[in-house]
């Protein structure tokens, strides 16, 4: 895994390979290995390097034979073995045993798609200095980021927003839709990010940069409903298992050693289990325990640990640990966040990265495409409920679902009726599994000045979402429609970057993921939901696949939600937490200054927390939620300059 950066010049100036270096340097996190630049006229690419596949042979940017081609890669192509022998058999000669010089020969053979032919993770650019065209392209999933802006003279594009606005032409403005976006669905709706004028590349895009023009066009996308031919569950059960031991067989490639996470779940267990198949040395695993009980799973840990015999090692995160680095956090994930999740990650991958290791396998995924998550379960019981809206019996069941919401417990009927939106006609709306949290999350939105409010009068989140689906949605079964908007959503706007690839990158650690193989997740989209909940019990079908190849607890064990401490992290609590970024980032001075939250709103907030009140989900995500949208305008547009010379240093 690497860091990319690059700029075209539409006058024809010349690049200046120190632009390119300041550039690159931003991110050098990411490929601490090497640095290197390329210039040819108006045209410069660079790579940082982390070296995983052909530890000497595959530096950046890397050129063709004739050296008419030249590509920076950030990610891995895992059929790279595969499609070299197709490539020799065709006449190509290779110089390395690296997997870009694959991609780089592909591309040379098959041109805009040869991407249909990767098996991997990837975001990548491709100079044709002949024909005078830059190629890029990001994976299917949205493993890898790839961020753009076009500027009146230059296209300029990197792995990170910091990359691009390292750029002298890049301004620094915060886009408030963008903000309305992620305190209402958590993410931002691509192409936007948090910083207006720079975009993100769509995952399962590939785009051309031409004549000055800019050309994005789609090859691949999530779909529901396909027949995959097969009739019994065990016949389901054993194409999914076979798909996901082949998936991780290619995701053991490497020349350096491949560690994985081990949460004490289904999934990690899962992918631990099918690693061991490959390895006669004992397998290196990883987790994240917790002071406080609530949040911590190290006795399912421990379980696995033993059955598995895994060589174990895990980070202790507690409340002081999170608010300590979540300035750090906020710097890797370039945009506010609600929840402090990824700060554990954050401490987990430097955990890797002291033990020395670069690759790390995880079970993330599949909660999307097989039906994981608690929300699959909510939307199932609030159809049920609805059907029978006056039943005192039916919201019982959402009570029972939440036992760690002591605030849900104690409801009526009336407000969980309400909460949960379970009137009959509800169920029609396309946004039935996700409105009661985006709704709630939405509430945060009360915290805005009256200027930004006045700004975003005439915006509608949920109507900019309607836009962007596909046609087919409205034809999909519920189950599959929010099963799509956690897979081609949330997983690649929050889960795969701010949990994902920001948290690992920051300490130079690659994360791969077995359960988001193209394979297994096009396969997964033609399993019904009866197999992939069955009644409520979630992710049946992985269970029936797995048998008893993982230990029956792991398997009969209710899911817990992966939550890490948030507003005692900052602020009260047990024992009184201070953190001097807290106080004058809340602070009322600062919070009128700049202009984003009301200060007397925030004061509010402040004081109940400090004052012990109880604090619910939307406290909590407020609390966050500003603080990080603090940290990104202190951090990236009040002293990204003074931040970028740190860095570079």
């Amino acid at each position: 895994m690497c860091g990319i950066a690059g700029t075209l010049n539409f006058d024809g100036e010349k690049i200046n390979p120190d632009l390119l270096r300041q550039m690159i340097t931003m991110i050098r996190y990411r490929g601490p290995d090497d640095i290197n630049v390329y210039t040819a006229g108006p045209m410069g690419l660079a790579h940082a390097r982390l070296s995983i596949i052909d530890l000497e042979g595959g530096r950046q940017p890397m050129h063709n034979e004739d050296k008419s081609l030249w590509i920076t890669f950030n990610g891995e192509i895992f059929n790279y073995v595969e499609l070299r022998k197709e490539l020799v058999g065709k006449g190509h000669r290779f110089r390395t045993q690296s997997d870009t010089e694959v991609l780089l020969h592909l591309y040379e053979e098959k041109g805009e798609d040869c991407v249909r032919e990767l098996n991997g993770q990837w975001a990548f650019a491709v100079w044709d200095e002949k024909a005078r065209r830059l190629f890029l392209s990001r994976d299917r999933m949205g493993v890898r980021p790839i961020f753009y802006t076009v500027t009146d003279r230059a296209f300029v594009f990197g792995s990170e927003i910091k990359t691009v606005l390292a750029h002298p032409d890049v301004g620094r403005e915060m886009d408030l839709r963008a903000l309305d976006q992620i305190f209402t669905f958590w993410y931002t709706l691509p192409p936007a990010t948090i910083f207006k004028g720079i975009q993100e590349l769509p995952p399962g895009h590939s785009m051309t940069v031409e004549d000055g023009k800019v050309r994005i066009r789609r090859y691949w996308q999530p779909g529901y409903g396909r027949n995959s031919g097969l009739v019994t569950e065990q016949d389901y059960a054993d194409r999914l298992v076979e798909l996901l031991v082949d998936a991780t067989r290619l995701r053991l490639r490497s020349d350096v050693p491949v560690g994985a996470y081990l949460s004490g779940g289904l999934d990690s267990t899962v992918i631990t289990t099918l690693i061991k198949r490959f390895t006669d040395t004992p397998l290196k695993t990883f987790s994240v325990t917790f002071d406080d009980p609530e949040f911590d799973e190290s006795v399912y840990q421990k379980e696995v640990i033993r059955c598995l015999e895994t060589d174990h090692q895990a980070v202790r995160c507690t409340h002081q640990d999170i608010g300590r680095f979540f300035p750090e956090v906020v710097w890797h994930t370039e945009k506010p966040v609600l929840r402090t999740a990824p700060a554990p990650l954050y401490l987990l991958s430097r955990l890797v990265r002291d033990n020395g290791y670069k690759v790390v396998l995880t079970g993330e995924g599949s909660d999307e495409i097989l039906g994981g998550y608690d929300i699959f379960k909510e939307t199932k019981i609030r159809r049920f409920w609805a059907a029978q809206p006056d039943s005192r019996i039916r919201p019982l069941l959402l009570k029972r679902l939440y036992p760690y919401l002591p605030n849900l417990q104690s409801q009526s009927a009336a407000y969980l009726q309400a909460f949960f939106h379970v009137k009959p006609e509800d169920r029609f709306d396309p946004f039935f599994s996700h409105i009661p949290r985006w709704d709630l999350t939405a509430r945060i939105k009360l915290f805005f000045s009256e200027g930004v409010r006045s700004h975003l009068k005439s915006y509608d989140a949920y109507e900019d979402m309607r836009r962007r689906l596909p046609a087919e949605y409205f034809g999909w079964d519920g189950f599959s429609q929010a099963q799509y908007l956690e897979t081609a959503h949330l997983l690649p706007g929050y889960i795969l970057s701010s949990q994902g690839d920001r948290m690992a990158m920051a300490h130079s650690v690659e994360g791969r993921f077995p359960f988001l193989d193209h394979r297994v997740v096009e396969f997964a989209s033609t399993i019904p939901p009866r197999l992939k909940m069955k009644v409520l019990d979630e992710k049946y079908i992985l269970k029936l696949a797995m048998g008893n190849r993982i230990p029956a607890s792991i398997k009969k064990r209710p899911k817990q939600p992966y939550r890490a401490p948030e507003a005692q992290s900052f602020i009260g609590g047990k024992q009184p937490v201070r953190h001097a970024y807290v106080e004058e980032l809340l602070s009322k001075e600062r919070i009128e200054k700049d202009g984003i939250f009301q200060p007397e709103a925030v004061q509010k907030l402040v004081e109940k927390i400090r004052g012990g009140q109880t604090v619910g989900i939307k406290d909590n995500m407020a609390l966050v939620g500003i603080l990080s949208t603090q940290l990104v305008v202190d951090q990236f547009i009040r002293n990204f300059n003074r931040r970028s010379v740190d860095a570079v240093d």
